[in-house]
């Protein structure tokens, strides 16, 4: 894999890699940003919840289970000092549909987790990686 990040002005950056779609990247104001995107640290976690997602619903679909709606809401804490590392991230997944099986989540999960999410497997180096999953009717 390959990427390119080039400067926008500023503090703001355009970053592309292999398939060839530009990703802008700011921070925010207080630290010399415009707030006009994603900060790379934010890019990150949407890559951790991007990765696991792919796999959560690759595997739920080769298991014919049927969901209607699905997302994952990420909540990280990052280290106080720099390089400002998450230390701690929870995920909560949340698999709408009907009869889904609850044990079949959470095996995905567990597979996502522990085998199939690289992105996860990078980041619990250096964070605790906790996870809940939750199954509502539609």
């Amino acid at each position: 894999m390959t990427a390119i990040v080039k400067w926008a002005g500023g503090l703001s950056f355009l970053g592309r890699a292999n398939t060839n779609h530009w990703v802008p990247m700011d921070v925010a104001k207080e630290v010399g940003g415009t707030a006009a995107a994603s900060s790379p640290m934010e890019l990150v976690l949407i890559g951790l919840g991007g990765c696991t997602a792919m796999d959560i619903v690759s595997i739920l679909k080769k298991k014919k289970v049927k969901i209607e709606d699905f997302w994952i809401e990420l909540d990280a804490v990052k280290a106080d000092d720099y390089p400002k590392v998450f230390t701690q991230i929870k995920l909560k997944y949340v698999v709408v549909g009907k009869d889904v099986p609850k044990d079949a989540v959470e095996r995905a999960v567990r597979l996502s987790e522990g085998k199939y999410c690289s992105v996860g497997a990078m980041l619990r180096k250096t964070a605790k990686i906790e996870y809940e999953t939750e199954v509502r009717a539609p």
